[in-house]
């Protein structure tokens, strides 16, 4: 069991962290099917989710844009 707090974080319990074998910074995902959430540990990037995104970004791919970016 573990208590949200006024920011709606909580503790992971610890037989849930070594379940995951999480450590200190790890990521974690969560997600919901009818009405169970589950939780596991974060393993890279969400890539459907970037692709979904490409998209969006297309306005930022000008000469002009490469141009003004390109030593950051």
């Amino acid at each position: 069991m573990s208590a949200v707090t006024a920011k709606y974080q909580a503790t992971l319990p610890k037989p849930v962290r070594e379940k995951l074998q999480l450590k200190a910074g790890d990521k974690v995902t969560f997600s919901i099917e009818n009405d169970r959430v589950y939780i596991q540990k974060a393993t890279g990037f969400d890539v459907p989710y970037l692709r979904s995104l490409e998209t969006t970004l297309e306005e930022w791919a000008s000469p002009e844009d490469e141009e003004a970016y390109k030593n950051l």
